[in-house]
């Protein structure tokens, strides 16, 4: 791995589609960061034994991730820095939802840079700090950088039966967790902010479902649904902008009583669908308007053209006395 190039290694996640229609197959589960391309699907009778064996696993707990908070700090603050290196800054445009800390969270943002990953353990960690927080990632990959698995990280085989019985499985018992946040990219792929209608792969829908029918069933805390909309333009720097809005936050049980007993996964899947292209439909404005007072700064970063041309500007304004700034555009924050 190239030393400037941040160890984001397939990070992301619902399964593909045929996968996640294996209602019958998969039986009592529920579904964060962040991607799962589509793959070939395999059968159920060739699920490796050492996938069996990790089934199993989870199906008592034993497989769990079991996140390391001094390590996810550290490594929130590497990303923060790598994140400052690259970006004139991150931004939050309008307010940042407070759902209540019993329940459990599921963050689900649209997938337009490979960025995504280590702006959602910025995020996390500045923004929902109290938290511990979870997601799935390749298994492959998880095997290369097992660190993973201590920032909270669980191993999925990509597009396969197996993969998604695991994925819900595991995020089921996670949910059940108070005080714990789940970061998902539902698109399952790189997706151009401004692509409409907004497309949800099947699997969010099926865990929203399940997670209204558990709340149901134990009265336990309610299981929250945050969209989060994210896009990378540019503006007046050398440098891009991240800007991110979260949406309305819904309860599982809400969007039960909105959809009613008779709704398919897919109508599921539309709903939250639409939560999460209202959010982007408003970040788009926001960007589009390219007023930075309009944002919270989370996160400063670099300005400037560099090179020559500000090396110009610094000796020009020391020569007539003025205070060097070397933001292009005289940005004030």
């Amino acid at each position: 791995m190239k030393r400037s190039e941040p160890m984001t290694a397939r990070v992301g996640v619902l399964p593909t589609r045929r996968s996640l229609d294996l209602e019958a197959a998969v039986s009592r589960p529920g579904g964060h960061r962040l991607r799962l391309p589509p793959g070939n699907m395999t059968s159920t009778s060739s699920t490796s034994p050492r996938a069996a064996a990790s089934a199993a696993a989870v199906s008592t707990g034993a497989d769990l991730p079991r996140p390391s908070r001094r390590l996810f700090a550290a490594f929130a603050r590497y990303s923060r820095w790598f994140l400052g290196r690259h970006f004139h800054a991150v931004r939050l445009h309008g307010a940042m939802p407070r759902p209540a800390d019993g329940g459990a969270l599921v963050v689900y943002l649209n997938h337009p840079s490979w960025w995504d990953p280590l702006l959602a353990i910025v995020l996390a960690h500045g923004l929902l700090g109290e938290r511990t927080h979870y997601g799935p990632i390749d298994a492959a990959a998880l095997e290369r950088y097992r660190f993973f698995r201590r920032l909270g990280f669980f191993g999925v085989e990509m597009g396969t039966v197996s993969g998604a019985r695991r994925f819900l499985r595991v995020a089921t018992q996670l949910l059940e967790r108070p005080g714990t946040a789940l970061w998902i990219t539902p698109e399952g792929r790189f997706t151009d902010p401004r692509q409409r209608p907004v497309q949800l792969r099947p699997g969010l829908g099926r865990l929203a479902r399940r997670a209204a029918a558990a709340g149901g069933e134990s009265r336990a805390a309610p299981v929250v649904f945050l969209p989060l909309a994210v896009e990378y333009p540019f503006w007046v720097e050398r440098f891009p902008e991240a800007l991110l809005r979260f949406g309305e936050p819904v309860e599982a049980s809400q969007l039960a009583a909105e959809l009613g007993p008779a709704a398919s996964p897919a109508d599921w899947d539309r709903a939250l669908g639409l939560r999460l292209e209202a959010a982007q439909e408003m970040l788009a404005a926001a960007a589009l308007a390219r007023d930075s007072a309009d944002f919270h700064r989370l996160v400063g970063g670099r300005a400037g053209v560099g090179g020559v041309y500000d090396l110009w500007r610094a000796a020009r304004a020391l020569v007539v006395g003025e205070r060097f700034v070397r933001r292009h555009g005289g940005e004030k924050r």
